[in-house]
């Protein structure tokens, strides 16, 4: 049976139903965990430069029940009491996501809703003055992506942990000074979570510890996480570093400021907690699992506030420009860069602890590590740990499967390339397809071209970019391909064709070949690309002009190659490859 039979066969069974994209790389955790050496030697080595006293850290690979672990240091230095895989750390402010969600849970029960103005909520809101006299009520939401126009307030917001409530109620009474017009521009606020865990705490009716524990913590097993760090045992003692020496910092108890970053939590329940967040992902049909809907854990994960502009660097001169573009989603802050379109992180701070959690919702992987020194955020060893399971060729993003409207399609292009047909031609196509290029012309081309591509025959599955987009091959004579390129359109009951091309792709001639690694050996490709291999052929005659990708160490790369008439090459360009979003 060949691939095509195989899912025609299958959406035969379910011919309604689009199936939810899904890794098909059998080989895919193996490769992945083939990292962990790598990676323990660069969470260790951090830890070591930073003088970090203890560390716990982990890889989570999809949903795995037991994720890879590892330890390293003191929990308690003068005590030499080691860091075990269950001891607690302070997570500081990456508990802004629980917080989120516990709003978001909220929402979804009907409860509260993310435009409704927080004067509903904190009466005290609806007497503030605001700096200008066009500024629109603030909003729940403008508060859940740091919009408020709050003034930043690290590290002021980190020592307000344990206020009491009664004293936030009195700050609020005497007005909060604003930094920026609310609902303007991105900046950081604690106290503006704070004044979330008091929502939470209206709108349900309980304290937003008993809310979070119960509706949050519990419901993800998270068993062993709480906000009171004197009910956390054998917890990591945190300290920070004073001429060359550790002094204990004071543990923070729970109070007014906890919804912003007082959470106390283990590696295997954060561990869970990441899991949870990869499990949003792809939208797909089937039963809930989490206490917040699979929806609404993805639009917490989404780029909502912008934090800055796109940021473009080069960490040292032997190593690749990279571009990163910053936000920040509800609790979340997400990314995207030359290597990944999707980020979603949080880092945290308190005096005594640094944390960082971060994963790859598409890839289905994550990161997390909590250290006890102050401000000791792991981001960087983390994100260079993604470059090395990047490198294990496991890393991929998940496969789409065809859709039935791509397969039925791909049948139908192809019986219209195997005998012209007009009135099935009309049959599927949109209203705009033959007005963009008659039918007469089409054809005409279609011909001209199955005379240059002899025999064809279908070379496997359609390849699709989503349910209604997508390209597939023609096998042809002396090696040759024709691929064929389509969109549907928003019709109904049935989509029909509304872009189609047809692309006739013959392989490189010994000439050509030898002229494109001649040109993709050369030192500036290599200077900037690595050592690279000839890829599948991209387009061209394949006797005289063409176009090749190269599969390099740094990335894809497209070249282009052209000869004249005597074999001597008249033109080489090196140009980024689609599958690329930076050259390196």
């Amino acid at each position: 049976m060949t691939a095509l039979t195989l899912f025609l066969v299958l959406f035969a069974i379910s011919p309604l139903c689009a199936q939810a994209p899904a890794f098909t790389d059998p080989q895919r955790a193996a490769k992945l965990k083939a990292a962990l050496p790598e990676i323990e030697k660069i969470m260790v080595r951090w830890a070591e430069q930073r003088a970090v006293p203890g560390m716990s850290w982990g890889v989570v690979i999809d949903g795995e029940a037991e994720p890879s672990i590892r330890t390293m240091g003191m929990r308690d230095w003068p005590g030499k009491k080691s860091v075990e895989t269950t001891t607690p750390f302070r997570i500081a402010s990456m508990t802004k996501s629980f917080t989120a969600l516990a709003i978001l849970k909220l929402r979804d029960e009907g409860k509260l809703s993310l435009e409704d103005e927080v004067a509903r909520w904190i009466p005290e809101v609806g007497r503030f003055k605001y700096p200008v006299s066009d500024t629109a009520p603030l909003r729940v939401r403008v508060l859940l992506t740091h919009g408020a126009g709050f003034p930043e307030d690290n590290p002021w917001g980190d020592r307000q942990l344990g206020q009491p409530f009664e004293e936030l109620t009195a700050w609020l009474g005497k007005g909060i000074p604003w930094s920026t017009p609310p609902d303007t521009s991105f900046e950081y606020s604690n106290y503006g979570f704070a004044l979330l865990g008091r929502i939470v705490e209206r709108a349900s009716g309980r304290s937003y510890r008993d809310y979070l524990e119960n509706e949050i913590l519990k419901p993800l097993g998270m068993v062993n996480s709480t906000l009171e760090p004197a009910e956390a045992k054998d917890s990591a003692v945190g300290y920070r570093r004073e001429g060359g020496e550790y002094r204990v910092e004071p543990s923070l108890v729970h109070g007014a400021f906890g919804a912003m970053g007082g959470l106390v939590t283990t590696a295997p329940d954060l561990a869970r907690y990441v899991a949870f967040h990869l499990s949003a992902f792809p939208p797909r049909d089937g039963a809930e699992a989490g206490p917040v809907r699979r929806s609404s854990v993805r639009e917490m994960q989404r780029l909502w506030r912008p934090s800055g502009g796109i940021a473009v660097q080069r960490n040292r001169p032997d190593q690749p420009l990279t571009a990163r573009l910053t936000g920040y989603g509800y609790g979340l802050g997400v990314t995207s860069d030359c290597r990944f379109d999707h980020i979603v992180g949080h880092g945290g701070g308190l005096p005594g602890f640094g944390s960082y959690m971060t994963w790859l919702p598409e890839y289905g992987a994550g990161l997390f590590a909590m250290t006890n020194l102050t401000y000791a955020g792991p981001r960087a060893p983390l994100d260079e740990a993604f470059n090395v399971m990047r490198q294990t060729g496991g890393l991929r993003m998940r496969d789409h499967a065809p859709s039935p409207a791509l397969i039925k399609t791909q049948q139908a292009l192809f019986a219209l390339w195997t005998e012209w047909k007009p009135a099935e031609a009309e049959r599927i196509a949109a209203n705009n397809l033959f007005l963009d290029k008659s039918a007469a012309v089409r054809q005409t081309e279609l011909a001209a071209l199955k005379k240059a591509a002899g025999q064809c025959t279908l070379a496997g599955p359609v390849r699709p970019e989503n349910w209604l987009r997508g390209e597939f091959d023609l096998s042809c004579e002396q090696g040759s391909i024709v691929r064929m390129s389509f969109t549907l359109a928003p019709t109904s009951p049935e989509p029909t064709v509304q872009y189609w091309t047809a692309q006739l792709i013959r392989p490189f001639t010994p000439a050509m070949r030898k002229a494109a690694e001649r040109a993709a050996g050369r030192k500036d490709v290599a200077s900037a690309y690595g050592a690279c291999k000839l890829g599948p052929v991209l387009g061209g005659d394949g006797a005289k002009t063409g176009t090749i990708q190269l599969d390099c160490a740094r990335g894809a790369a497209e070249l282009e190659v052209a000869l004249n008439g005597k074999g001597k090459v008249t033109k080489t360009n090196l140009a980024k490859s689609s599958l690329e979003a930076c050259i390196p």
